[in-house]
């Protein structure tokens, strides 16, 4: 914008001066020529003289008031003036620009040739004064109760204009920019210009945008707001947003009369919502958009489900009836089921234009904006599937609530994964339900900021402020929003600010802790009354048109309602078409080798590990990369870091989808994984598992480092999972200790996403587990906590044989500790090689990635018979690693039975070699969870004068032992070998802290743990007593 730039110099030498010093006409006289704080939306804000204002008499310039101008700035401003009265093209560019618009025109036109330079930039001045203030003057507050300071340079006075100045013409110039100043009308009054910068800026929507450098993005906006006469809708539109408020009022107060005591977390105060989310949609299906993704908190969850996703109206009020348990479908559960506003949906929905859009409201928990990260990731997965390269088929929306938007930190983790490449959307759509009240909080006590909003200002995401009483006026927001979106691919808020009526639920009292905003609410007519009387007193509707609509929406609920006494479920709501075919845990799915023919495994570990001629990797990759190629053509010695991608590489073969994203995943926290290769000259980037095969689809195999998150990151990936499943999605964390920023993840969704809500996922979690002397937070992934989620119970062993066993399929998910790398590559395939999914976390390793004995050999991969990989069921993960010293099913001569998990084990036996400990076994316990009794019991059966000891090296309120104990003990029942008394623990004592922070503590520890598990004397301390 040529008068910005060419103004630069001014702001800095002039403009400063005068806002810090105030010294403008309405600071000087202490009062302002217009009033601001009484000022409404009109269609003229000052009252009209009866004829013009004289014009003043034009001042030289080096004698302008160093209010505005300083006097060196005033001289430059001169001699740059007769140096461009000389020679235009002796002065810049700008400022040529800048001298044509205005010196030019006032002196050659008599009616401006009283206008200054000084008056000029000021009228500029006011002009951006509402472009980045004028939100703060609009008429946002339904209740009429907010205080707040307008800002004073949007009173003219304080420029210096006086009420003579108000039918005066000035000349504002023609410039490169969008919007009010875009027009061919250099020549306005200064009324007409104020009259039109307050019916676009203060009316019932605020705009902020000017924080958004992009200049396009913002001539677009000034394009839409700063319209000379917003188009009204029409009698037809209006009747449709008539009936939808109509649907979203009767909803609730349906509820309320039939459901009195019971907590719907109703919409009402903010039941405008619904059609501006129903005119959103239709603007979006109109503008090419075929799915949307919703996530949202309880407050007018039900009301969303009901009206805008079409969630059968009979479901709900069965549900609020108490509901009853689906019937007459073989093979279908229900789980434990959640409160009915934490309940999701999904339903093709036909727009006012005449398409189709596809909604899914994802089922979320009470913690406040927890889902976000999930919808977002649920998006972006739609988007590689349907193959939406220009993301602009799916589309995420968020509902917010106030308080929390502006308190809880996943919501700027969301937002700030918006740019990120391998997890943009294209844009989210951020509604803001602002209660002006969070649960009993006020504003001023929630948040720092001047708006609840003021976070999405990082991502220069433009806010459209609205007052939720006017449902126009959030329709136009709406609609706004959508077009942004997908003109820009990129987010924006919409903050419609309305009230509860009710508090916080239904059975709240607020008047407890608001009673001054209640008491206006009490007598506060709602949108639709306000509605309503608008357009009977347009002529745009009648009474008759009302009650014809009322009548009919009471009577499909009340049609509704009847039909929900009688409504059982008798179809399964929790899968998507590609899900068909996937089992439930009530029905019984067959167990799949994971074994890969041995031709595969060498063709794709060849791919993998060489790198293309011209490439110039870092010397030492370069020979990782030298050493992994021959470890596939030797068939021995395979690492920690080939086996992955052998699975990696396996399954992409087979048409899965591979995505893996963590901090520092693409080389790996320990430098192990190097995924992706950078050219030490060019800086280019190549990943091997991207060319597995030929024309294979660019995100086929996405491997990412993420943003420094674990809450929002765990939480896409987990979304990302449930889209479809066959792909393997994998979230690692940089160390396993750092896993608890996303516990609510871990908490609400992972655990226990399935029994609550029938969604299935087999999304995988990596978490770094070891102790080695890192300290307190470099050694625990707090496997203790997943164990202690897990739902397998701890005195009834289940069904147990191979062809009927479906314990893992019954369980909540799973938690393994590996030890060799083959059984990582088996664990991984078994993941997409069953009939259902579930969540799996693995307790990764940190220094077996390099250990000497954590090799495999490439034969323990393959499905051939023959050799010690394979068994009679072929070649698959192994839940119980046995001992390798080929003891027979019955040693009665073994004194002890160590049983462990992860590297402890390699400690342990390298203390046994030391010691010639060859009459004690030592036996992995890889899966944790669910407990593998079957094995255990055979391993019993096979030591049966063993002392029978539990080592880890994890404090002992810590680690698994709590978990193994009471199901060992039941396992030992079963074959008679004692109770859980019987049981000897090894490892250290209980702490506070998961590791000493000292490294000669921590090895004498480790000393002691792997001596006493192999010393000739009994084991003498229970392990409970």
């Amino acid at each position: 914008m040529a008068w910005i730039r060419a103004g630069s110099c001014l702001r800095k030498l002039a403009i400063r001066k005068t806002l810090q010093q105030g010294r403008s006409y309405a600071a000087r006289t202490g009062h302002s020529v217009f009033p601001l704080q009484n000022q409404r939306f009109h269609s003229s804000v000052f009252k009209s003289g009866p004829e013009s204002g004289p014009v003043p008499r034009s001042v030289p310039l080096s004698r302008l008031s160093d209010s505005f101008l300083d006097g060196t700035s005033s001289v430059y401003l001169e001699e740059l003036q007769r140096a461009w009265e000389t020679d235009p093209n002796s002065v810049d560019e700008s400022w040529d620009n800048f001298f044509r618009n205005f010196v030019g025109p006032a002196a050659s036109s008599p009616g401006l040739s009283g206008q200054t330079i000084q008056e000029s930039m000021k009228l500029l001045l006011l002009v951006r004064a509402y472009q980045f203030h004028g939100h703060m003057k609009a008429k946002l507050d339904p209740l009429g109760i907010e205080q707040r300071l307008i800002p004073e340079d949007l009173d003219p006075g304080f420029y210096g204009f006086g009420e003579s100045d108000l039918d005066r013409e000035f000349f504002l110039g023609v410039w490169r920019m969008s919007g009010f100043l875009s027009e061919n009308r250099p020549v306005q009054t200064l009324r007409a210009i104020t009259t039109r910068l307050e019916q676009a800026y203060c009316g019932s929507i605020g705009y902020e945008y000017m924080h958004i450098a992009n200049r396009d993005r913002c001539n677009w906006l000034r394009d839409k707001i700063e319209t000379p006469s917003p188009t009204p809708y029409s009698s037809e539109r209006r009747q449709v947003i008539l009936s939808r408020l109509i649907w979203s009022t009767q909803f609730e107060n349906f509820l309320a009369t039939k459901w009195t005591a019971a907590k719907r977390f109703g919409l009402e105060g903010g039941e405008t919502l619904i059609p501006g989310m129903k005119e959103m949609f239709d603007r979006s299906a109109d503008l090419g958009v075929e799915n949307i993704v919703i996530g949202m908190s309880h407050r007018g969850r039900l009301n969303v489900l009901g009206n805008v996703v079409r969630k059968p109206l009979r479901q709900i009020f069965s549900e609020f009836s108490g509901g009853t348990k689906p019937i007459d479908e073989a093979g279908l559960y229900t789980g434990t089921g959640d409160v009915k506003y934490h309940l999701g949906t999904s339903y093709d929905r036909p727009t006012r234009g005449g398409k189709h859009i596809h909604l899914s409201l994802v089922a979320n928990p009470s913690h406040l904006e927890a889902v976000d990260p999930v919808v977002i990731g649920k998006t972006r997965a739609k988007q590689y599937y349907s193959n939406d390269v220009d993301r602009t088929k799916n589309m995420g929306i968020l509902i917010h609530g106030d308080g929390s938007f502006a308190g809880q930190g996943v919501v700027y983790e969301t937002l700030h994964l918006s740019g990120l490449p391998n997890y943009t959307t294209g844009g989210t759509i951020h509604i803001v339900v602002n209660n002006q009240v969070a649960f009993t909080t006020d504003p001023k006590s929630g948040r720092s900021s001047q708006y609840c909003t003021d976070v999405a200002k990082a991502l220069d995401a433009p806010i459209f402020h609205v007052n939720g009483d006017d449902v126009e006026a959030v329709v136009h927001a709406c609609e706004l929003a959508a077009e942004w979106r997908q003109t820009f691919h990129s987010d924006v808020v919409v903050d419609i600010t309305c009230y509860r009526r009710f508090g916080h639920n239904e059975i709240d009292e607020p008047f407890f802790t608001q009673p001054k905003m209640y008491k206006v609410i009490k007598s506060h007519p709602n949108a639709l009354e306000i509605y309503q009387k608008q357009l009977l007193e347009t002529g745009q509707v009648t009474k008759e048109d009302i009650d014809r609509i009322q009548n009919k929406v009471l009577s499909i609920l009340n049609e509704e309602f009847v039909a929900s006494k009688d409504y059982t479920t008798q179809k399964r709501d929790w899968l998507s078409n590609y899900w068909a075919g996937f089992k439930s845990p009530e029905q019984l799915s067959r167990i799949r080798n994971t074994g890969v023919q041995p031709e595969i495994l060498k063709n794709v570990g060849k791919t993998i590990t060489t790198l293309p001629e011209n490439f110039n990797p870092h010397r030492a990759v370069k020979k990782i990369f030298a050493d992994r190629l021959k470890m596939i053509e030797t068939g021995e010695g395979v690492d920690w870091a080939v086996a992955e991608a052998l699975a990696f590489a396996t399954l992409l073969v087979e048409g899965n989808h591979v995505r893996l994203s963590g901090q520092d995943v693409e080389r790996g926290t320990f430098s192990h994984r190097h995924s992706v290769i950078h050219d030490q000259e060019t800086g280019e980037r190549y990943c091997p598992l991207a060319h597995v095969m030929k024309n294979q689809h660019p995100e086929m195999f996405t491997v990412s480092n993420s943003s420094l998150s674990e809450f929002g990151v765990l939480g896409f990936e987990l979304g990302y999972s449930m889209e479809n499943p066959n792909s393997l999605v994998l979230w690692e964390a940089q160390f396993g200790d750092f896993s608890n920023g996303a516990q609510v993840m871990f908490d609400q969704f992972l655990s226990s996403g399935e029994a609550k809500w029938l969604r299935q996922t087999g999304l995988v979690v990596l978490l770094p587990h070891g102790y080695d002397g890192q300290g307190p937070e470099h050694s625990s992934a707090r496997l203790e906590r997943f164990l202690q989620m897990s739902d397998d119970n701890p005195v009834v062993i289940p069904e147990m044989d191979p062809t009927l066993r479906t314990q893992i399929q019954a369980c909540n998910w799973q938690v393994v500790n590996v030890t060799t790398p083959s059984n990582y590559f088996h664990v991984l395939r078994r993941q997409l090689h069953r009939e259902f999914r579930k969540p799996l976390i693995v307790m990764s390793p940190k220094n077996l990635l390099r250990h000497k004995e954590c090799k495999s050999n490439l034969s323990e991969f393959d499905d051939e018979k023959g050799h010690p990989g394979y068994d009679k069921q072929g070649t698959k993960f192994k839940r119980l690693i046995k001992d390798y010293n080929r003891h027979s099913d019955l040693e009665e001569g073994i004194r002890r039975l160590v049983l462990c998990s992860g590297k402890v084990y390699y400690e342990l036996d390298e203390q046994r070699k030391s010691v010639d400990g060859k009459d004690v076994a030592i036996c992995r316990v890889e899966q944790l969870s669910p407990f593998p009794y079957d094995l255990i019991q055979r391993e019993l059966k096979r030591y049966p004068n063993a002392e029978i000891v539990w080592c880890q090296e994890e404090p002992m309120n810590m680690g698994a032992f709590a978990y193994i104990a009471p199901r060992l003990a039941t396992a030992m029942k079963a074959v008679d070998r004692g109770s859980i008394q019987d049981i000897k623990y090894v490892g250290r004592a209980p702490s506070a802290a998961t590791a000493t922070g000292f490294y000669g503590v921590h090895v004498k520890e480790h000393s002691e743990i792997v001596q006493k598990a192999m010393q000739p004397e009994p084991i003498t301390t229970p392990a409970l007593a």
